[in-house]
């Protein structure tokens, strides 16, 4: 009986001391909210390594925050075991005084907002997620395609860098056809042919003349190449031809080299290349000229027809296989080789801008654009001057040989498309047109031709159906004849019904380059020249607006792309011009 009531007796101290403990608990925190509530807002607190004091003293040794938790070392618990506050309410332990607050704030401003955060990193991008989402919800590929293709092309190569979805609209058929048929483009120059150190520059210079800003692109397919020429259209640049030296490989050496056959395509868009068919004979400094033509044209069956017309050669009183000449300098000119005098008074009855078109069953519905490519004369693979041509058909991806110029035309010097029409000039200062659609050459007498001085070659350019012609003469001066002063560059234009050339107007720059390039896009004609004096190369870029009654010529670059280049680049280089 006596121990049953020292037992009891027993275990209702243990409960009273529990019971204690807790009120103690208690009492603690309720003393210290009402200090925390007393205070002012603008009392100043001292930050410990980001943790309020009045916390710090719940802070043990753990390092974790004690409010609220019932620890042996501060209580004395004997049996060692921890008790949180989370769990007093299940025991049935309530609050004796003050109001319960269970978000007490343990740590300095802004700490809990990081702590949640770094918890809830996985949701934020979840939201992000979800947020870009919605913009392209509402921003339709239409009208994202609407905006890029408006940017001016150093920004669109910016922006193909932001997102692959962006990279994706800039890159597909649809808006590269968008960005040819808008009115967005600007005039960009390529220069190639670049020598440095004594190497061809595996580097192209582009020139973007609404900014009057140059940029470098890479090139290393051409590393090595020199003498080579090109052609534009559309968003592509053609590398036709050119050398390469055998003994020291990639410098600008002519004592051993090869002459090279393979065609090049550049596309400026996607600063991406790709390799086209070759031609028949190796060919370096070729006279280019490439033009659209419709799908429904007849070049293939023309030339194909052309062809069969030839004599077969056989074994027997002709050349051999083995032996054949390239260029069948061997064989007797075919009579019809010879340039087509009565072909003449046909040219000017020619609509101007559009090329001859039979009509046809055969109509491609598809917005891919045909052209050709004719490639005359230049250098062959013993450096002799050839009078051959090729021409190019990008539908079938062939070349084929074309119709030979007479002997006496000379060697060709320079060449343009116009009106349908590959004119070409010789050193012996004649004029003569390939018409391409029906594959013949058409000799055009004209006299008298303008006085040039023959060291500088001529160039012909074409600009919206009008053909032109650079040329460089002696002026006299003060009315003695004979008395040359000085020699300047004219521009002169051939009136395609009369056939007599007009002096248009005199470039502004002396003719220092003798190897100037010009080119034509629309209605502007850019020109080039670089040249060597004092020791340094210079660069004078300039470009004319025909379509000004004016007609004058204005500077857009000067000296800052030359300073670091080898003067054996006025001899190599070549130029083209795109608007993208």
């Amino acid at each position: 009986m006596i121990s049953n009531r020292l037992a009891g007796e027993t275990s209702l101290r243990r409960d009273l001391e529990a019971l204690s403990v807790s009120k103690r608990l208690v009492r603690s925190v309720s003393q210290k909210l009402r200090k925390k509530k007393n205070r002012s807002e603008g009392e100043e607190e001292e930050d410990g390594g980001g943790v309020s004091l009045r916390c710090l003293v719940l802070y043990g040794r753990g390092g974790g925050c004690k409010v609220g938790a019932e620890t042996s070392d501060d209580f004395g618990d004997s049996n060692g075991r921890r008790r949180s506050s989370a769990s007093e309410e299940g025991k049935g332990y309530k609050t004796i005084c003050g109001v319960e607050e269970t978000g007490v704030d343990c740590f300095s401003y802004g700490v809990k907002d990081k702590f949640w955060k770094r918890n809830n990193r996985k949701d934020l991008e979840v939201e992000e997620l979800q947020q870009n989402s919605r913009m392209h919800f509402f921003l339709p590929d239409d009208i994202l395609e609407l905006c890029l293709v408006r940017l001016p092309l150093t920004s669109l190569m910016n922006a193909r860098l932001v997102c692959r979805k962006w990279r994706y609209l800039t890159t597909t058929p649809r808006f590269m056809q968008m960005r040819k048929e808008g009115m967005h483009q600007n005039p960009w120059l390529f220069l190639f042919g670049a020598v440095k150190d004594g190497y061809c520059s595996a580097e192209i210079h582009a020139l973007d003349v609404s900014l009057d800003e140059w940029h470098r692109i890479d090139a290393d397919i051409l590393k090595g190449r020199f003498l080579f020429s090109v052609a534009s259209i559309q968003d592509s640049v053609y590398i036709v031809g050119g050398c390469s030296s055998l003994t020291n490989f990639g410098r600008v050496d002519r004592s051993s080299f090869k002459t090279h056959k393979g065609v090049l395509v550049f596309s400026a868009l996607t600063k991406s290349w790709r390799k086209v068919a070759s031609m028949k004979y190796a060919r370096s400094s070729p006279i280019l000229g490439i033009s659209e033509v419709g799908s429904d044209c007849m070049i293939v069956r023309s030339q194909q027809n052309r062809q069969d017309r030839r004599f077969p050669r056989t074994r027997i009183g002709g050349t051999s296989d083995v032996y054949e000449d390239p260029h069948r300098l061997s064989l007797r000119r075919e009579p019809g080789s010879a340039i087509n005098e009565n072909e003449i008074s046909s040219l000017p009855n020619r609509k101007q801008g559009k090329v001859v078109r039979q009509k046809g069953d055969r109509s491609n519905s598809s917005d891919c654009r045909r052209f050709v490519l004719i490639a005359v004369g230049g250098l062959g693979s013993w450096d002799e001057p050839l009078d051959s041509g090729e021409i190019y058909d990008s539908m079938t991806n062939k070349w084929m040989e074309i119709q030979r110029l007479p002997v006496d035309f000379g060697i060709v010097c320079s060449g343009v498309v116009c009106n349908g029409m590959f004119y070409v000039y010789s050193e012996t200062d004649k004029l003569a047109g390939y018409d391409i659609e029906r594959g013949f050459w058409v000799g055009i007498q004209i006299t008298p031709s303008p006085p040039r001085v023959h060291e500088y070659y001529p160039k012909l350019v074409s600009c919206n159906g009008r053909l032109f012609m650079l040329s460089v003469s002696w002026c006299e001066g003060d009315g003695q004849i004979g008395r040359r002063n000085k020699a300047v560059r004219k521009l002169w234009e051939l009136d395609l019904m009369y056939l007599t050339w007009t002096e248009v107007s005199i470039h502004p720059d002396a003719p220092m380059d003798w190897n100037a390039a010009f080119v034509a896009d629309r209605n502007l004609i850019f020109g080039v020249e670089m040249f060597k004096i004092f020791g340094q190369v210079l660069d004078f870029l300039t470009v004319c607006d025909v379509s000004d009654k004016g007609t004058h010529w204005s500077h857009i670059s000067r000296n800052h792309m030359a300073n670091e280049l080898d003067a054996s680049s006025c001899m190599t280089k070549s130029m083209a011009v795109l608007h993208l």
